[in-house]
């Protein structure tokens, strides 16, 4: 398998420079992040949600846990739940169900990055595939997606808060 056309392309238009390349299949960032020897804080996992019926990207390390209510709040929306697998296979049809790469405007999405994932040089994220990756710097990565930064992500080792 190799990167869709419709990434490839997207990628060379910005004219950023990004490195793809090919690992052993893996289904979750974390799986995928292990693999690829790539610590879990530099993987960033793409995370679909409908904010009031909006589909939005939400981008955190691969070891986070996604706060939906902190999302909604930096969102700006009255309702925000995760899509549903059958909602995500028909908005990026180009891409393997749950691979697809963060990149917001390429699929007319909005984009939110947790903070946590500014204090590194650089992302790596999946490609589309579930064995493919790009590895691009943060910089290149915000000029490309224009992104929301906030937090809105929780370690594992940090408690829940409120609900």
């Amino acid at each position: 398998m190799s990167i869709p056309l419709a990434i490839q392309d997207f990628l060379n238009q910005t004219g950023r420079p990004y490195r793809a390349f090919h690992h052993r299949p893996a289904y979750t960032a974390q799986e995928e992040a292990a693999v690829t020897h790539i610590p879990g804080k530099l993987w960033a996992k793409t995370v679909v949600c409908l904010a009031d019926n909006e589909p939005v990207l939400a981008v955190l390390p691969a070891h986070y846990r996604l706060d939906l209510d902190k999302l909604r709040q930096l969102a700006g929306a009255s309702m925000l739940r995760l899509a549903r697998e059958s909602e995500i296979s028909g908005m990026y049809p180009d891409c393997e169900t749950g691979a697809m790469p963060p990149f917001g405007p390429l699929f007319g999405e909005r984009v939110f990055v947790d903070e946590s994932l500014t204090r590194g040089s650089e992302l790596v994220f999946n490609a589309g595939t579930h064995a493919d990756a790009v590895r691009m710097s943060f910089d290149d990565f915000q000029a490309v997606t224009s992104p929301t930064i906030g937090v809105f992500g929780r370690s594992p080792a940090q408690p829940r808060t409120g609900h």
